[in-house]
Formats: structure tokens, sequence, C-alpha cells
């Protein structure tokens, strides 16, 4: 509780005390960043992004020191960021929730919550990972996406008996030509019989004169 109006403005934190917040975010900190390493599987991995992490709980837990509860500090920190301009855009959700776990440990730190920090780093962090061992609310697709190059003339399909022999069922679902005669871009949604048939399916594609470049997509993420 403030003791007097000039409270409002004026703070100070011990040099033990200060040491130990820091301390305290640095370790909060790389906790962090191993759930984020653990649980992270998209393509977009970045080590730059797993040491910010780290850095990011310590500089929040300066920033809360060195306001405390000095409001003068308070509003020249506000001024001072609004200069700030972030052109980088966090496109993954996963990172942003990262975000703010690494900002709400070095707030729990910078204020002297030091086991609230650090116990929270542990529960939070133990909860994303079982979400991640259990692939929580994934989805169970089937289909997959196949595109190949094709020379078609007159109507013809040579590759419609290959689809039609491995896959439950296909769909067209975007065809351009390339620019060179009779030679076209086809891209197939399909359904495999088998699900780990998918190399024999590309085998008999590519032995096929009229078809080049088969390329096969899926979700890694997929079961």
């Amino acid at each position: 509780m403030l003791k007097s109006f000039s409270d409002i403005f004026f703070t100070s934190y011990s040099f033990d005390l200060f040491i130990l917040n820091l301390l305290m975010a640095l370790v909060c900190g790389y906790m962090v960043s191993l759930f984020y390493r653990w649980s992270y599987r998209g393509p977009n991995y970045t080590v730059s992004f797993v040491q910010a992490i780290i850095v990011l709980s310590m500089v929040t837990a300066l920033v809360i020191m060195v306001i405390g509860n000095n409001l003068a500090r308070a509003f020249g920190l506000v001024g001072a960021m609004s200069i700030i301009r972030f052109r980088t855009a966090v496109k993954d959700t996963h990172d942003i929730v990262f975000i703010f776990f690494a900002l709400a440990v070095g707030m729990a730190a910078g204020v002297g919550l030091r086991m609230h920090a650090f116990f929270g780093t542990i529960l939070i962090g133990s909860i994303l990972m079982i979400l991640h061992r259990m692939n929580y609310a994934k989805l169970h697709k089937k289909e997959f996406l196949l595109q190949f190059q094709c020379f078609i003339r007159e109507d013809e399909s040579p590759y419609l008996d290959i689809l039609e022999r491995h896959c439950k069922r296909f769909k067209l679902v975007n065809m351009q030509s390339t620019g060179e005669e009779d030679l076209y871009e086809l891209s197939f949604y399909v359904e495999l019989k088998n699900r780990t048939g998918h190399p024999a399916l590309l085998n008999e594609l590519n032995r096929l004169q009229e078809i080049d470049s088969v390329r096969f997509y899926f979700d890694e993420d997929q079961s």
C-alpha cells in the first residue's frame, strides 16, 4: 500500500533484488524457450526467435523494475515505445502464445513474484507439452494433393487409369497451361486406397512418357 502521494512517482530496488529478479527471468525465459523447441513442429523455426524468447523475459523484468510504481516513468516509457515500429509480422499463433508467455513470466519476475514465475512457467509449459503430445484438436484428414505436368491431346487422359487403381476418389482442383503446347499442370485432391501406397502411384505416373514433374503433398501433422 502506498504511504504517501510521493510514492506514486518514486520507487527503488536494492541491487541484490534487482539481480535476483533478472536471474529468475533468465531461468524462466530459458524454460519457455525449451518448451517452444519441444512443441514447435512448423516450417518457420528460427534460432533467433528461440534466443529472443529468453531475452524478452529479461527485458520485460527490467522494464517492470524500472517503472515500479512510478507513474512518470510509466508514461515516459509509453511515449518512448510509441516511436518504435515493429514491422515483423508474426503469422504463427504458436509463436504469439510463446511471446505472451515470455512477457508474462518476465513481468512476474520483475515485480518480485519469483516463485509465481517459476511454477507458472512449469505448469503452463507442461500443459502445452501435454496438448502437443496428445495432438489435441488435430483434424484427421485423408486427402492429399497430387500435382504433375501432362501432355494432353484430343481429350486424352492417360493418367485416369492409374488414379482409379490407386485412389478411392480423386478430384481435379486446378488445371493451367504451362505455356508449352498441349502441356498442362494438373492438381488433384486424392484419397488413397492404401495410405502408404503413394510410392507405387508416383512410380506409375513417372513411367508415363506424357507425364513429368510429379509432386505429392501431405500435411506432416496429419495422421
